[in-house]
């Protein structure tokens, strides 16, 4: 019983900072009651797919859990990707929580989010907040080796995006979208070209207290597309 008051007690906490930062974070167009995943790949993979096949939801991820995804849950014409591809408003709660790529699993990316731009009848909407994303390797020649953003949203709250690879945009690729990054990092990413924090071919990435900083080779790409990014 103790476990059970604990986990409740934490999601209390996590469900406490998203009404903090409601305002500040795209949420679902519908009101769902939040949806507690567990700390396993099955059970995060499972609940995005539910929270798709509804038209979004809100995932209260399990309290400083380690996500490790060991095998790619999604396809797409631009590689592999770690979890399904978001393609409704969903909104990833997490405190202290990491998703990354297993130690010897196959490259893919960690996230993708799609939206009608980019991917007729899809309405990606990501709010992740107090997330880790890291580890993401995109298969060669495509971009985005921690999160892929082809015509969706993405909003991020205090949260990192650390250690990913790719051939462009090693931790962040954004196409024909937006994201804004707020009270965030973007750090320690590697590109074989350039971005390798972020690259940005089209759309828009807003950095709010946001630092993007000891990427290889450089932070963002092209020059001159994230304002404050040097």
């Amino acid at each position: 019983m103790r476990t059970v008051r604990t986990l409740r007690s934490l999601l209390g906490i996590c469900a406490l900072t998203l009404g903090l930062t409601v305002a500040m974070a795209a949420a679902p167009t519908k009101a769902h009651a939040q949806v507690p995943v567990l700390c396993s790949e099955t059970s995060l993979v499972n609940a995005i797919d539910s929270a798709n096949a509804v038209g979004g939801d809100t995932l209260a991820l399990f309290p400083f859990c380690t996500y490790q995804l060991t095998s790619a849950h999604g396809t797409s014409p631009h590689g592999a990707v770690g979890l399904p591809p978001i393609t409704t408003p969903i909104t990833l709660l997490g405190l202290g929580v990491t998703i990354t790529r297993a130690p010897g699993a196959p490259a893919f990316r960690i996230l993708q989010v799609e939206g009608a731009a980019n991917v007729p009848g899809t309405k990606g909407q990501l709010s992740a907040v107090g997330l880790t994303i890291r580890g993401g390797s995109a298969v060669s020649p495509y971009p985005g080796g921690g999160l892929s953003n082809l015509g969706g949203t993405v909003s991020m709250l205090s949260s990192s995006v650390t250690g990913n690879s790719a051939i462009a945009g090693g931790g962040i690729y954004n196409d024909n979208g937006s994201i804004t990054l707020t009270t965030s990092s973007v750090t320690g990413n590697q590109a074989t070209s350039s971005g390798g924090g972020v690259y940005v071919n089209s759309g828009g990435v807003t950095l709010l207290g946001t630092s993007v900083r000891d990427n290889t080779p450089d932070n963002c790409a092209p020059s001159g597309s994230v304002m404050g990014c040097t």
